[in-house]
């Protein structure tokens, strides 16, 4: 049975949503959704006439270029208290490097490695100038390391040659800082302070950067992954889909000995498309297909397709189960009552008529870039020609589908039907299932609007 319902195997999203009970009091205050706000609004800078891949690429950077300003602005003003004097050439650097990234969202009106470029630019640049200062042992030299990572989510893996050459630059910058700028004479133990606090800071934000890269490319692959796995499952049976993931591009193809298939149909559907239009017929196919694709899940069905008005559900299949029969009759006296619902509450003249077979066919998965999942076989063509030969309100089965049902349904016989290719087939109206007759206020006004009875026997 395909479920139509979101599944969460990730374990971020499970970090996540158990993190997010402690905190939604705190999450959904009034100063925090401002925050969130601003944050939204800041990440977005520039990149309002992309498409929404490259949107979320120019994001990442823009708030990668507000860490390393905040960071960066940090330095400078630890740097200044301590001794303005001696540290004013980084001071200077630091808040040139502060303005400089901040130029990142606004050259994104460029082009969409416009901001990437200038980034990677007055980095490196200003790298090497802190490495002059302090030496290697400053650990400044550490973030050309985070190229390694980060050029895949600032360029972009389509440009593949771009990140390459950042990478191989940045590489040639880190060895050229090593070995230009060793330690120069001796180093005081109020200048050790310093550098060993500069290393350390450099160590932080170039493991930080490097984490926050992979992590956003791996919730990027578990995004993809769990977008298309929810695309599979929405077009073909859950077990089909596993078994499709085990064996990419092999061949699913089964025979089932005994199944039951559905057609139902809205009758006088064109002329009530014509008169309604297009915006309100798409609106009322959407709504009753939606309605029975519920019903399927709750019936443990499969449903297989819809063309046009028309829906058709198999039950027993991918996988078998010996009350096929019975699950497919009751979903189509719960289809009968939902369309009477709708029926009452658009006051559209909407019935549906509905054919039911049963028998051997055959199942599998045609084609390699858009999947189906289809059926074939003698009950598949006898269901349909039911459904045609059927009334409104009505579910028409054949003589295997009585068979299987027993005494726990009700029938009326509608009499021997030539069906084409098959010959005469007796045939019986499903009225509901066996009990008691309903009365009062909830007995059936009219023959389509026939309710299920659920009494016990």
């Amino acid at each position: 049975m395909r479920a139509i319902r979101a599944r969460s195997s990730s374990p971020i999203k499970a970090l996540k949503s158990r993190l997010a009970v402690p905190l939604r009091p705190l999450l959904n205050s009034s100063i925090i959704r401002g925050v969130r706000s601003v944050g939204r609004r800041l990440a977005a800078a520039g990149t309002a006439s992309y498409p929404p891949d490259v949107r979320r690429r120019l994001k990442i950077l823009n708030v990668m270029c507000y860490l390393i300003a905040t960071t960066t602005l940090l330095y400078a003003i630890q740097q200044a208290a301590t001794d303005y004097q001696t540290y004013a050439p980084m001071v200077h650097l630091n808040l040139a490097l502060v303005a400089a990234v901040l130029l990142v969202p606004f050259a994104h009106r460029i082009n969409d490695i416009a901001g990437g470029l200038l980034l990677v630019a007055v980095e490196y640049a200003a790298l090497v100038g802190f490495a002059s200062f302090f030496s290697r042992e400053g650990g400044g030299h550490l973030q050309y390391l985070i190229a390694a990572a980060a050029a895949f989510v600032i360029f972009g893996l389509e440009r593949i040659w771009l990140v390459a050459g950042v990478i191989v630059l940045a590489l040639a910058l880190h060895l050229y800082v090593w070995y230009s700028f060793p330690v120069s004479g001796p180093v005081t133990p109020d200048e050790q302070a310093v550098i060993d606090s500069l290393y350390t800071q450099g160590a932080i934000t170039t493991f930080a950067l490097i984490a926050a890269s992979v992590y956003y490319a791996f919730s990027l692959a578990e995004q993809a992954k769990a977008e298309t796995d929810a695309v599979l499952r929405n077009v073909l049976p859950d077990p089909i889909v596993e078994r499709l993931k085990a064996n990419p591009g092999g061949l699913i193809a089964d025979s089932i000995e005994d199944a039951s298939v559905m057609f139902a149909d809205i009758s006088g559907f064109v002329a009530l498309a014509r008169r309604l239009g297009a915006n309100a017929t798409v609106d009322m196919l959407s709504r009753i297909v939606s309605e029975f694709d519920k019903l399927a899940v709750r019936h443990g069905v499969e449903k297989i397709k819809t063309i046009g008005d028309a829906y058709m559900v198999v039950a027993g299949l991918p996988e078998p189960v010996p009350d096929h029969t019975a699950r497919l009759a009751r979903m189509g006296l719960d289809m009968l009552e939902t369309v009477a619902r709708l029926r009452a509450e658009s006051g559209l003249n909407l019935h549906l008529r509905i054919g039911m077979a049963s028998g051997p066919v055959m199942a599998g998965v045609i084609g390699t870039r858009k999947f189906s999942y289809d059926v074939w076989g003698d009950p598949v063509n006898l269901a349909s020609r039911l459904e045609g030969q059927s009334i409104p309100g009505r579910i028409l089965i054949c003589p295997g589908c009585r068979a299987k049902l027993g005494d726990s349904f009700v029938y009326e016989a509608r009499g021997p039907i030539d069906i084409k290719g098959m010959g005469a087939q007796e045939t019986w109206y499903l009225i509901g299932e066996s009990g008691p007759p309903v009365t009062g206020a909830d007995a059936p006004l009219t023959p389509s609007d026939l309710p299920r009875t659920r009494t016990a026997s």
